[in-house]
């Protein structure tokens, strides 16, 4: 009986459950219709600033929004609302206002960078971009360097305009104790350029986010990474490292201060010490001394070149020195530091270079890095070798980087895609004003297997008059008449005599075009004529003695290597230590570094570079010694390749001796003074392109079955195994 009460009590309780959720609902509401449940209808309570993962950590929400408010006005910023595309017009130049202001060695050598790059004009009415000559770099109103009164100096500029089209350097900015973004005057619209930016403050597409380099950071081309082409082993003799002070009160001390928590002494070494400051005695703690201790033990750049991974926590702000030093280093960063808007952050995938941490997850940091695998460490140190050679070994470079991104977004419709600023040879090496097709480029035909034209453009310079039909160049032709691979054939015309009658050049079944005219100058083989069409142009003395098949063979090894120079003539550099200078040789060794243009195969796009890139003093001393273009056109493609060129085949002597214009017999490249003047061409270009791009090989390509036992109908290029390698005339 009591089993039949309860279920009976269950059923009313039920029924009056269903009664009031289907009438008393709609007795209450009626047809009012109740919107769902968002999120976006409710007040939040909590700032985003809290929780945000890519804030810095040790600034309260209420100081970053002060910090943001103070220091931008503007800071909703963009290029289509702050900036006057309209002065850029007439090209992308830069003007430095003049000034007799004391400036740092670090702003000096900025300055100096801008004033000898294209970029620079002297001219105001030029000008795209302004850059001041009053020193910004260091804003830290503790510092000896801080310029008082600043604000009133900046606006008394001519050119000044609210900031408009100005490019302000800053390394350091705010001071002890919350290191604030301040710089003690407004920055109107002028574009920051500026390091340890913090994500926060960083206005995307507007400012640019640059390394925090030290005081000698080397001004032009600065030294290769310390891969050095070996990489092997993987892993270093550490796996994980970093040396440097700890701060034991103030921003910055928590993440430094934990360090000691991940260090094992053995594998994993990381090292702080208290030891700097006035006061460091006053203020240090127990660890302080055996910190110390420990720290005197290892030597910084043993530890940093014998690591796998170094260890990046931000110090007083978000950047550090010890980034720079880790790219260079190979040893893959591994970031500490909350909220740092990365170097060049727009254009660079930092993803495939560095590991990325949190501050708040230390201990985890080592599990993390221990799961990389072994083909992921090798494909981060390669990367960070590129990003430093490419865009932070020097100053040029960075100052570089920093237009070459600001003049992307003024003309977006030639802006360089992602792939190419993340691939070798990078950004600075691909000028889109040659072309925005990445296919015309040597770099990507392979990576993106793109078809290479399937033939070449002979480009051949004549110095000499044609008396007869057995004249050097007439023969060359001949030899080239024979390659079903040539399109076309340009000869240069640098002759005081008028030109031979049609019936002295030989009937060919391409295209023959003289041009002649023009300055005669040597450096004009190199100019960008428009009447090439194909990748591959083929360089030539009108002297130069080549069968068809050593032609060939050249030229189907340069598809291969698009981006090298390919040929015969090979040369190479050394160090004169009793000299104390670069030297130059023709010696026939197993070691070169150059492959003379007189008989080389190389893109076309590198006509373009020569031309338009080069520095204009190089040129001109090329052209009035008539002499060194071939050595400058290699160092131009080793800076842009980084890679040695390659020979083909045995050959020594590749001219024949003008006996008309030598009755001794002697060419003039023999002469004594044309081996001096290329001696000194040799540390003329490596002063001007601040160290020495060539790289030696050993490396020689021939034919397949070349010299070997074989019969000589089995080979493809059956001539070049009974060339005369003599330097006898004919």
């Amino acid at each position: 009986m009591k089993a039949i009460k309860r279920y009976a009590l269950v059923l009313v309780s039920g029924v009056l459950l269903l009664l009031f959720y289907y009438g008393g609902l709609h007795m209450n509401y009626g047809s009012i219709r109740i919107p769902p449940l968002s999120r976006r209808s409710l007040r939040s309570f909590v700032n985003s600033d809290d929780i945000n993962y890519d804030y810095d950590v040790h600034i309260a929400p209420s100081q970053r929004r002060d910090s943001r408010n103070n220091l931008y006005k503007n800071s909703k910023c963009r290029m289509e609302t702050c900036f006057d595309f309209s002065l850029c017009k007439k090209g992308f130049k830069v003007y430095v206002y003049q000034s007799s202001s004391k400036v740092s060695q670090s702003y000096n050598n900025i300055l100096t960078s801008i004033r000898e790059s294209r970029y620079y004009t002297n001219n105001p009415k030029e000008a795209c971009l302004f850059v001041l000559s009053l020193d910004t770099l260091d804003r830290d109103v503790l510092s000896p360097g801080y310029i008082q009164e600043l604000e009133y100096k900046i606006t008394s500029l001519p050119y000044w305009n609210n900031g408009r089209n100005h490019v302000i350097f800053n390394l350091y900015s705010g001071t002890w104790p919350d290191y604030f973004e301040e710089f003690g005057f407004n920055l109107g619209y002028a574009i920051m350029a500026k390091a340890s930016f913090t994500k926060k403050n960083f206005r995307t597409g507007f400012d640019i986010s640059l390394p925090l380099f030290p005081k000698d950071h080397p001004q032009k081309r600065g030294a290769p990474g310390e891969m050095a082409g070996n990489n092997f082993p993987l892993t270093g003799k550490y796996f994980m490292v970093f040396k440097g002070k700890r701060y034991l009160t103030g921003i910055g001390s928590d993440t430094r201060n934990a360090l000691h928590h991940v260090h094992n002494g053995k594998d994993i070494i990381l090292l702080t010490t208290c030891k700097h400051g006035k006061n460091w005695k006053k203020l240090m703690d127990s660890r302080c001394n055996s910190d110390n201790a420990e720290f005197e033990k290892y030597d910084y750049q043993a530890l940093l070149h014998n690591s796998t991974f170094c260890l990046v926590p931000r110090g007083r702000r978000l950047g550090s020195f010890r980034f720079l030093e880790a790219l260079q280093a190979a040893c893959i960063p591994v970031l500490l530091s909350n909220g740092w808007e990365l170097p060049f952050s727009e254009v660079i995938d930092w993803d495939r270079a560095t590991i990325e941490g949190d501050e708040r997850l230390l201990l985890q940091v080592p599990s993390i890095t221990r799961s990389i695998t072994n083909e992921r460490i090798l494909a981060l140190r390669q990367q960070s070798q590129f990003l430093w050679e490419t865009y932070f070994s020097s100053l040029e470079k960075i100052i570089s980087t920093t237009f070459e991104i600001i003049k992307d977004r003024i003309n977006r419709e030639k802006a360089r895609h992602l792939l190419v600023w993340n691939t070798p040879p990078g950004a600075l090496a691909i000028d889109p004003k040659y072309s925005t097709d990445l296919s015309t480029y040597p770099f990507f035909k392979i990576a993106l297997s793109m078809p290479l034209s399937a033939k070449f453009t002979a480009v051949i310079l004549a110095t000499s008059p044609i008396y007869s039909s057995a004249a050097p160049i007439i023969k060359l032709i001949k030899s080239i008449n024979q390659s079903t691979n040539v399109a076309q054939v340009i000869v240069l015309w640098h002759v005081e005599h008028p030109l031979p009658p049609k019936t002295r050049w030989p009937t060919t079944y391409f295209p023959l075009t003289v041009v002649e005219g023009g300055t005669k100058q040597i450096g004009d083989r190199f100019k960008p004529v428009s009447m090439i069409k194909t990748d591959a142009v083929l360089s030539l003395d009108e002297d130069t003695v080549l069968t068809t098949d050593e032609i060939d063979f050249a030229f189907s090894v340069w598809k291969s290597f698009p981006d090298r120079i390919v040929g015969y003539p090979a040369r190479s550099h050394y160090w004169d230590e009793g000299q104390h200078r670069w030297a130059y040789t023709s010696k026939w060794t197993n070691e070169y570094s150059m492959v003379l243009t007189g008989a080389a195969f190389y893109h076309r796009y590198y006509h373009h570079l020569y031309s338009e890139t080069l520095p204009k003093v190089l040129l001109d001393h090329v052209n009035s010694i008539n002499n060194c273009e071939d050595i400058l056109m290699n160092f131009l493609v080793a800076s842009v390749t980084h890679l040695p060129p390659i020979k083909v085949s045995q050959r020594k002597c590749y001219k024949q001796l003008l006996m008309g214009d030598d009755p001794k017999g002697k060419s003039s490249w023999r002469s004594p003074e044309h081996f001096l003047q290329r001696q000194n061409c040799m540390n003329l270009f490596a002063e001007n392109f601040g160290t020495m791009p060539l790289t030696r090989s050993q490396m020689r390509l021939d034919p397949q079955l070349y010299q070997d036992p074989v019969g000589n109908f089995r080979r493809r290029y059956r001539q070049i195994e009974l060339v005369n390698d003599g330097c006898k005339p004919s």
